[in-house]
């Protein structure tokens, strides 16, 4: 890749440093060049002005010394000084961390007192051996560690969090890391291509779902990372990623209401819409289905409480009544304001029009129907789970694929959906044709 993909730029700034060695040259580039190559000191950032096309080489970056306003300026900082993580057993990590595990200052490396050090500067020059930091020149299985001021504790080991891009949280819905081979070792698939396999994940439709290079990744809230893979005979697998040791991020305390979709309601409303009482997410009696708590711990599916795990139009449930598999819930808007104005008007509010049902094939219906002729759920048209499929909003752009409503993009012979039932791909949905004679 670019050589300046290896560093973080910020426009317009300029950092205080004693340690830095000026050079002449024509880009940013040839100035990262410069700081590959410097060997006066460990370069950990370059300063380049446009104007005069220079190119300052430093040993410090923004987060060890003091930073000025300068607006011809380009700060470039080397990724691996900035992170203060580390990625596996740490042999590259470059943080600033300079205490064990139990709080003990660490020895600096250069020094013998109290210990005489195995690992020093000079014996490991490319170990990153400065001053007392935490660092791992020996791979120690146990991550980085040091010598330690303590007379009586030569060395210990150091806590430093593992950096999330190398693991995933929950189900791995945030995994950024560069892992780019399926579980089986297979190679991925460019997301930017179509070749073998086809599909509906174009980055400029997931914008925030960061489908860069062929690197695995959760768009759809599969149950891991995955992608598709170079095999034509295998069109996807999920990936290898390690979940992370550190816990999961604790849900907002403001989703006790409803905002947005109420993907992070976490309240303890147990009740549908039109009464039903809803099932426990950990049984699956008397609807079989695969929102297991376990299986995805970060949805918050705690005992029978409403939820919205795959991005509905708002929380839901499965009900205890037999004959009805789910239902949508009530919850308190976290916003009120607009509903008090609406409140003051003397005319009632209009609900919005909703279609019962649909002309010829279908194909022109616009409702919000979203249940099939059994009764199951419909899938939403841009996710593939529980099914992967090429029927999708970016490739059926007039076909009005929003959310999980029935439609018929592909001249069937009635509006139609894919279900959330893992066992049944598709159904026709539970519609009525439109008496002809009715005028609309």
């Amino acid at each position: 890749g670019d050589i300046l993909d290896d560093y973080s730029r910020t426009d317009g700034v300029w950092i205080l440093t004693r340690n830095k060695q000026f050079y002449k040259t024509n880009n940013e580039k040839e100035c990262a060049d410069k700081c590959e190559a410097e060997r006066n000191f460990t370069c950990r950032a370059f300063l380049f002005t446009r104007k005069k096309l220079q190119c300052l080489t430093l040993a410090e970056n923004s987060k060890m010394t003091v930073t000025f306003t300068s607006m011809d300026t380009v700060l470039y900082e080397k990724r691996i000084y900035l992170m203060q993580c580390k990625r596996g057993i740490g042999t590259d990590y470059r943080g600033t961390e300079a205490k064990t595990q139990r709080g003990i200052l660490c020895q600096k490396w250069a020094e013998k007192i109290p210990h005489k050090p195995k690992y020093t500067p000079e014996k490991y020059p490319n170990a990153g051996l400065e001053e007392n930091y935490c660092r791992n020149p020996d791979a120690d299985e146990s991550g980085p560690w040091c010598y330690t001021t303590d007379p009586a504790t030569r060395f210990d080991y150091c806590a430093i969090p593992e950096c999330e891009d190398q693991c995933m949280q929950c189900n791995g819905e945030d995994y950024h890391g560069e892992v780019s081979r399926t579980e089986s070792g297979l190679e991925c698939q460019h997301w930017d291509v179509q070749e073998p396999h086809i599909h509906g994940f174009i980055l400029k439709h997931y914008p925030e779902k960061d489908l860069k290079m062929n690197y695995c990744r959760n768009p759809d809230g599969e149950l891991r990372p995955w992608c598709f893979t170079t095999n034509p005979n295998k069109r996807w697998e999920y990936c290898n990623i390690p979940h992370c040791t550190t816990p999961p991020p604790v849900s907002g305390l403001g989703s006790q209401c409803l905002s947005g979709k109420g993907e992070d309601y976490r309240g303890r409303i147990a009740i549908t819409e039109s009464g039903n009482a809803c099932q426990h997410w950990n049984t699956q009696f008397p609807h079989k289905h695969g929102w297991i708590p376990d299986r995805y711990p970060c949805k918050g599916l705690e005992e029978n409480y409403c939820r919205n795990p795959d991005g509905e139009k708002k929380p839901w449930c499965y009900t205890t009544n037999s004959s009805i598999r789910w239902e949508y819930c009530t919850i308190p808007p976290c916003d009120r304001t607009e509903q008090g104005i609406a409140g003051m008007n003397n005319e009632p509010a209009q609900a919005p029009l909703t279609e019962e049902c649909y002309r010829g094939k279908g194909q022109s219906y616009r409702g919000t129907a979203s249940v099939t002729v059994s009764g199951k759920k419909c899938q939403a048209w841009s996710s593939m789970f529980p099914h992967r499929h090429i029927k999708t909003p970016d490739r059926f752009p007039d076909a009005d694929l929003r959310d999980n409503y029935c439609r018929n993009p592909d001249g069937d012979s009635s509006p139609w959906c894919f279900t959330t039932d893992p066992n049944t791909l598709w159904e026709y949905c539970n519609l009525r044709k439109c008496d002809d004679q009715t005028q609309e």
